[in-house]
């Protein structure tokens, strides 16, 4: 667990953004996709079949490319895109030899959701994977033809590919949660209530006043989001970040790792209140007294709390 003295992440801060995200209707519509559609590269590539199941890919071998390119099969019509890849999305993906037009490997399109990792995970093998799904939204399937060294090397020699191999991919998105929250700034009026600075990225950091901390849990929307409404019956993925409120350090945050997909009946009762009734999109910040907090809690803690979508129940096991 990081723990930094809260004034540093402020200066960090402080003068990077003293807002956050603008809401936005349809954030798609605001992230156009620029794809190699009408390339000679990308017309020797056909991929047929439904989305939902493993793709048939026909290429027109031997393929070789010197530039990585890529075209969409199928436009999805997700409402998130993806903008950074810092965000956590859920992928299928099916490699095809471009020398031969044989497939290599796949996985294991069998409709599980649950297994979100960031973009840039997939990209320390796969850097074309960026741009080729820069605005991309859930059910999006795109075609990729992979230049030579467009592959991570030792994944390239285990797929039996030499230095001069161009490589075929599939890639079916299958979700895309925010990166932070987007939604609508609020006005709040509480007087003596911390603030929130946020960088670029969305982060946040907090500033405490010198004062005694209250009492009571207090709630307040910093950001309302436009999407669906956290019930506390799915997990919810989120980034958060949590400040004592006497020494002003960070006691837990989610912003240097990845965002989580928490349930919300694992939480201490102060983090539930918050989070249970707002809608995806949203962006609270909560007074934790530590008789609702969690049970290492040994301070009131302030938490801000970026709701970045619904995940999918984990599968009951096998009886």
């Amino acid at each position: 667990m990081r723990r930094l003295p809260v004034a540093l992440t402020v200066i960090a801060l402080a003068s990077v953004a003293l807002v956050g995200c603008s809401s936005s209707s349809d954030p798609a519509a605001s992230c156009p996709r620029v794809t190699d559609a009408n390339s000679p590269t990308m017309a020797q590539i056909q991929v047929a079949g439904p989305t939902t199941s493993k793709p048939i890919v026909d290429v027109d071998a031997p393929l070789h490319t010197t530039t990585t390119q890529f075209k969409d099969v199928t436009r999805g019509d997700g409402a998130v895109p993806i903008s950074s890849a810092k965000q956590m999305v859920v992928l299928d993906v099916a490699l095809v030899s471009a020398t031969t037009g044989k497939p290599l490997v796949a996985t294991a399109y069998n409709g599980d959701q649950t297994q979100a990792v960031p973009l840039d995970r997939w990209a320390t093998q796969f850097p074309a994977f960026v741009d080729a799904l820069h605005c991309a939204t859930a059910g999006t399937r795109v075609a990729l033809a992979i230049a030579p060294g467009g592959l991570e090397a030792s994944s390239a020699q285990n797929l039996g590919l030499g230095p001069k191999d161009s490589l075929v991919a599939v890639v079916d998105v299958r979700r895309v949660y925010l990166g932070a929250a987007n939604g609508a700034l609020v006005y709040n009026s509480g007087w003596g209530m911390p603030a929130v600075v946020r960088a670029a990225d969305g982060r946040p950091g907090v500033v405490i006043r010198d004062a005694a901390a209250p009492q009571n849990l207090k709630i307040w929307t910093l950001k309302r989001g436009d999407g669906e409404k956290v019930t506390g019956d799915a997990p919810v993925m989120v980034n958060y970040t949590i400040v004592n409120w006497t020494d002003k350090a960070v006691a837990d945050t989610t912003w240097d790792s990845t965002p989580q997909a928490i349930t919300l009946s694992d939480k201490s009762k102060g983090f539930r209140d918050a989070v249970e009734g707002q809608t995806v999109g949203s962006q609270v910040m909560a007074v934790i007294p530590k008789i609702d907090g969690s049970p290492d809690a040994k301070d009131t803690q302030v938490a801000v709390i970026d709701i970045l979508g619904i995940a999918p129940k984990a599968a009951a096991p096998a009886q």
